[in-house]
């Protein structure tokens, strides 16, 4: 067993490395949906989903108002 890990220790750590980045990107993903924060490039004028996008803004102005 501990001759198969030293033989694999590269990929190991390349594997948990990517592993953990992708964790991250999601969990950092999901703070910002709830938060309410969107990622949203700005422009509106080709987006399918342009209505939903600016509801969520428009009901997070009302709230603070």
């Amino acid at each position: 067993m501990m001759e198969w890990l030293l033989a694999n220790i590269g990929t190991i750590l390349i594997t948990l490395f990517l592993i953990l980045t992708v964790a991250a990107v999601v969990r950092s993903l999901i703070r910002d949906k709830k938060q309410g924060k969107s990622i949203c490039g700005g422009n509106c004028a080709h987006c399918k989903m342009c209505a939903a996008c600016h509801k969520v803004r428009a009901e997070a102005k009302n709230k603070t108002v």
